[in-house]
């Protein structure tokens, strides 16, 4: 450790060491819910959060339905490992992604997604574009995604012992057969949870009736949960979870390309060979629930792996990552403040030979407070110092600050002002793991970290039921390192930029809701509008509207659904398509059965062929056949709670 980050260690420790000592003498009062936490004025700064409600409506069984009805959320089209997550535009290997508060490595090739994940027992996902707050971990430079399962005793009424829940889902047009099996019992401050999910399917057929090769779904999914709650508040959880997609997919010259539907090149055709991809994850948390005083401690210890495996070639991520923090609860708000470490691997397996590896250690410190009765505030810093080691053996190690702050101001009793900057260091990227000195040695001329800034203005306008919001944005990544270089040049460097505008129209009743939402966003890479195969950087989104409703017309009968609308996007060579989905769905709780819910989704009602905004090699129209999503599809899903 070098004396600048040993100076910074003591400084932060004496600063904590204060701030408890103050908040020891002054005995301040925690006033309640901070308003710049609140729901609305975090969604107007690009925080937005997808409750459970949410996720029960759209019925998620694969990432890209998590975030049906989100337009500034895209998701990729194709097998569940092919799935990408876009933010504004902007890849989620460029965020910081965590599971349970548990950091995320990226994905090991760039035909296939980033985080592999089944969404069954999701609880809520909270997505931050461009101004992640400082606790938030590091390389955040495109913003956050954090995604939380549901422990025991979400699924349980207190003093309940035991339960479970059974959902088979079975459709046409490939669906196939998906169930999940999740048993959980809580007795005496200790509780567990255990769920199993296998789907398996056929390939589908786009609106045209073509059968798209190398899309059947063979994904299983397990997930174990233990925790322990004192009778003082104090809590000890693990999970362990493992996610699998080892279905036959598309190839071609050995190598599976799981984002496309094949390649126009008769000296590369298509071969269906059988893919894997795998994620595993182990999480400790140690928090309290019911602090005394200044003392409210939050610990985790978490590692990960992702590995896939495409035919010639496969590579492993791994990461051991940590989090010690507290919060200090303020007269005006709330402190919260620690550090965290990662250390990180990216390893090719086969058909290549070469590992890369960093290591990170952050202090950070994230303030939220109420003002006054109008001004809110939030603002933070983070230093982080990182290790490199390169796949030909070199080294490199830097540091840099990281900065947020953001304020909602009550303009009038309906109007509402929020703005927000960052400015976040994002360190050394790992390289592509399957590809490490892939044909060529990677060399590491150039080779630096990344920076991001981001800023964000908007107004929001709430009046009983109805609420209007609209945000500009900015966030811009200088000095993107080649995480797939060109004859091995990883110094090799791109800059790249997403601005454009939010906007949301809601309207909340007693037995329903409809929330419509725009995004237009302009993504550029090297002053250039980004190609569709931008791998590790972004797509180009241009304009997309997504719709969202439900109603209850009796209390055991609901009807809602998603529409996404994207309108056709000229500033690409070829232009994008516009096209237009809708998907409905009703659900029913026959009487006398309260423990049984019947639903039917219709996705594509009206048999669409198109392609997802965000997929890759869209303009490629002369060598790649692009992936196009499934048309019509009827499911039927029964869920049983005992």
């Amino acid at each position: 450790m070098n004396d600048t980050t040993r100076g910074l260690l003591l400084l932060t420790t004496a600063l904590c060491a204060g701030t408890s000592l103050s908040a020891q003498e002054t005995d301040p009062l925690f006033l309640g819910t901070l308003r710049i936490e609140g729901a609305a004025a975090q969604n107007l700064l690009g925080n937005d959060e997808i409750t459970e409600e949410e996720l029960e409506d759209r019925n998620p069984a694969t990432v890209k339905d998590v975030f049906a009805g989100e337009s500034s959320v895209t998701v990729s089209g194709g097998s569940a490992m092919a799935q990408k997550v876009m933010v504004n535009g902007i890849e989620e290997s460029l965020l910081s992604v965590t599971i349970d508060g548990a950091r995320q490595n990226k994905g090991a090739f760039h035909h296939t997604g980033n985080v592999l994940l089944d969404p069954s027992l999701l609880k809520a996902v909270e997505v931050s574009e461009g101004l992640a707050p400082a606790d938030a971990g590091p390389g955040a430079l495109g913003g956050a995604l954090a995604y939380t399962t549901k422990d025991a005793r979400d699924l349980l009424e207190p003093g309940d012992p035991f339960g479970g829940i059974l959902t088979l889902s079975g459709g046409d047009n490939g669906s196939g057969l998906r169930s999940t099996l999740s048993l959980f019992g809580q007795q005496g401050g200790f509780e567990w949870l255990l769920s199993a999910t296998d789907h398996a399917g056929d390939e589908y057929e786009d609106g045209d009736g073509t059968r798209i090769d190398g899309t059947a779904p063979e994904l299983s999914d397990y997930l174990l949960k233990l925790a322990f709650t004192s009778d003082s508040g104090k809590r000890l959880s693990f999970s362990a979870s493992q996610t699998e997609d080892t279905g036959p997919r598309a190839s071609q010259g050995g190598f599976i390309r799981a984002d496309f539907a094949g390649l126009t090149s008769p000296a590369r055709p298509t071969e269906i060979i059988d893919g894997y991809a795998r994620r595993s994850s182990y999480t400790l948390t140690y928090t309290d629930e019911a602090p005394q005083g200044w003392f409210a401690p939050t610990l985790q210890l978490s590692y990960n792996e992702q590995e896939v495996d495409v035919g010639n070639n496969s590579g492993l991520n791994t990461s051991l990552s940590g989090t010690a923090k507290n919060d200090w609860q303020l007269g005006n708000g709330m402190l919260s403040a620690g550090l965290d470490f990662f250390d990180e691997s990216a390893e090719a397996t086969e058909g290549a030979s070469g590992k890369e590896s960093r290591s990170n250690i952050g202090l950070f410190a994230q303030a939220r407070q109420d003002l006054t009765d109008r001004l809110s505030v939030s603002y933070g810093l983070r230093y982080d110092y990182q290790w490199f080691d390169g796949a030909d053996g070199s080294k490199f190690e830097d540091g840099g600050f990281s900065v947020n702050g953001a304020l909602d101001y009550v303009l009038t009793d309906t109007l509402t002002l929020n703005a927000g900057l960052a400015s976040t260091w994002g360190g050394f990227a790992l390289g592509e793991a399957a590809l490490v000195n892939y044909r060529t040695d990677w060399i590491y001329d150039g080779f630096t970290p990344a920076r991001s800034n981001a800023a964000r203005l908007g107004l929001r306008y709430e009046n009983g039921p109805w609420a209007v919001s609209g945000a500009l944005f900015h966030t811009e990544v200088s000095d993107i390192t080649a995480v797939l270089p060109t004859a091995g040049a990883r110094g090799e460097q791109a800059d790249m930029v997403s601005r454009g505008f939010d906007g949301s129209v809601s309207y909340t009743g007693t037995r329903g809701y409809a929330k419509l939402n725009y995004t237009h966003a302009n993504v550029e890479m090297d002053g250039s509008t980004v190609g569709t195969t931008a791998y590790y950087i972004g797509r180009p989104v241009g304009s997309l509207m997504a719709l969202e409703a439900g109603y209850d017309i009796r209390d055991n009968w609901r009807v809602g659904g998603t529409a996404e609308i994207a309108f056709e996007n000229d500033a690409t060579d070829p232009d994008l398509p516009g096209y237009e989905v809708l998907n409905l769905f009703t659900s029913y709780t026959p009487r006398g059965f309260d423990n049984l819910e019947l639903r039917l989704d219709v996705r594509n009602v009206f048999d669409q062929t198109y392609s997802s905004r965000s997929s890759d090699g869209l303009d490629f129209t002369g060598s790649v056949v692009p992936l196009t999503e499934p048309g019509r599809t009827f499911l039927v899903t029964a869920t049983m709670r005992f």
